[in-house]
């Protein structure tokens, strides 16, 4: 492993690429997640077929867009879609990996971007969902990217935005959704899982300079932690070098 140094943010966007295999359908984000997807593209996934929002299906941008609905999504996109439309691919199977984000990821996966407090008589009142729904509902695999403190990572969120794995085993298949549900939870102290029989989130990796007790101390709940949980490998000089002189040469996003 490279001891080159390298920024927060760089060292996420590694560890989204590592997530994405050659050959699969993305939902790329804004931001990070759309940085990881293009990383991936030029390291080892080059059949890599990247899904913006806005509708642009596998474009080669000239650019890193600043985000899901910049005009350089569209650049040598051999098809463009509607907003609405573009989902059909989720719809009918075809999405492998969703990215997505929000204000706050529960010990089960769901997803708030609605609301903190009640609903009714919110503290704050957020975005909303957009595609993030269908994406999670559908999708087969879903990594969530975010912060990583306690009123983050609640025991309960204060509203699904995003269903997860709802309130525990089955309850997706009970809810009638097809995708895979919850996979990966990419933060800035880590990096999270799903146990098989329990739903629950459990803990993969810590990041350099970070301790599992660490993460759990940041944790609003209590995460399941393995015995064979390890530290997250550091980027490496070519993964540095790609990402620092082709994908985001202006840092854009990787300060």
């Amino acid at each position: 492993m490279s001891d080159v140094q390298y920024t927060p943010r760089e060292l996420l966007a590694c560890v989204a690429a590592r997530l994405i295999k050659d050959g699969e359908s993305v939902f790329v984000g804004t931001g990070l997640p759309l940085v990881g997807a293009l990383l991936a593209k030029k390291m080892h996934a080059p059949n890599m077929m990247a899904i913006y929002e806005c509708g642009a299906v596998d474009p080669e941008p000239r650019v890193l867009p600043w985000s899901v609905s910049c005009s350089w999504t569209t650049y040598k996109a051999p098809i463009l879609l509607s907003m609405s439309s573009v989902f059909g691919h989720s719809r009918a199977g075809y999405a492998d990996v969703g990215f997505l984000g929000g204000a706050q990821i529960d010990m089960y996966g769901n997803i708030n971007a609605t609301c903190i407090g009640d609903y009714e008589h919110p503290k704050v009142r957020l975005t909303g969902s957009g595609g993030a729904n269908d994406i999670a509902s559908l999708c087969e695999r879903v990594i969530f990217m975010g912060l990583h403190l306690p009123e983050r990572l609640p025991e309960r969120v204060d509203y699904i935005t995003t269903p997860g794995y709802l309130d525990g085993p089955g309850a997706r298949e009970r809810a009638g959704l097809v995708g895979g549900g919850p996979w990966r939870v990419i933060t800035h102290l880590g990096v999270m899982g799903f146990d098989e029989e329990t739903c629950r989130m459990k803990l993969i990796s810590y990041h350099p300079g970070v301790t599992p007790e660490v993460i759990q101390q940041f944790t609003g709940f209590e995460l399941i932690i393995p015995d064979d949980v390890v530290e997250t490998p550091k980027p490496t000089e070519e993964e540095l070098r790609i990402l620092r002189e082709e994908v985001d040469p202006c840092q854009l996003f990787c300060f």
